[in-house]
């Protein structure tokens, strides 16, 4: 049925009541939802109805589990607080943030890389020395920078190259600093 009143009230009035009327209308029964399909699984025969059990009248009949998008969003939203981090107190936010903020410098200078015991350069340890060295308690490298370093052998002419000639040294050449 199609209305052309020129009366907008009476068109929203339809309007309402039609959608009204839809809902419910469809509101008493559905549409059955049918069970996924059991992937490699063939039926063994005719389902039978487990058998009525005698329980007291006072509790109600268990619900059926309804495999549908609602009843799914409903298992979403209760498993949500388990997947969420805690929500921390203001007091434990100041205090992340207050650790975050302690004053700090950056400083520019140039320190040696010690060799570790794996052989690698521990630019830690040149970092916490540059901020020492600029007054303060330790550091964490920002920049390094790395050079070759040769022995003089290597400008003989016709010599040839040896694996021990050369070798590679690391700096730091700025750092954070924090007292």
């Amino acid at each position: 049925m199609m209305v052309r009143s020129g009366n907008p009230v009476l068109r929203l009035g339809t309007l309402i009541f039609a959608v009204l009327s839809l809902l419910l209308g469809a509101g008493g029964t559905g549409w059955p939802q049918s069970a996924p399909p059991a992937l490699g699984l063939q039926e063994q025969g005719p389902q039978t109805a487990p058998p009525p059990s005698t329980s007291a009248p006072s509790s109600p009949p268990a619900r059926e589990e309804n495999p549908g998008l609602i009843n799914e969003m409903g298992k979403l939203f209760d498993k949500l607080p388990s997947i969420l981090p805690p929500i921390k107190s203001p007091s434990e936010t100041m205090n992340d943030l207050s650790r975050l903020a302690t004053p700090s410098a950056m400083v520019s200078g140039r320190m040696a890389c010690p060799a570790s015991s794996n052989g690698a350069p521990d630019c830690k340890q040149a970092a916490d020395q540059l901020c020492q060295s600029k007054g303060y308690k330790e550091g964490k490298s920002l920049n390094a920078d790395s050079a070759e370093k040769c022995s003089a052998k290597v400008l003989i002419p016709g010599r040839q190259r040896k694996p021990d000639d050369c070798r590679t040294d690391t700096f730091v050449t700025s750092a954070l600093c924090q007292n």
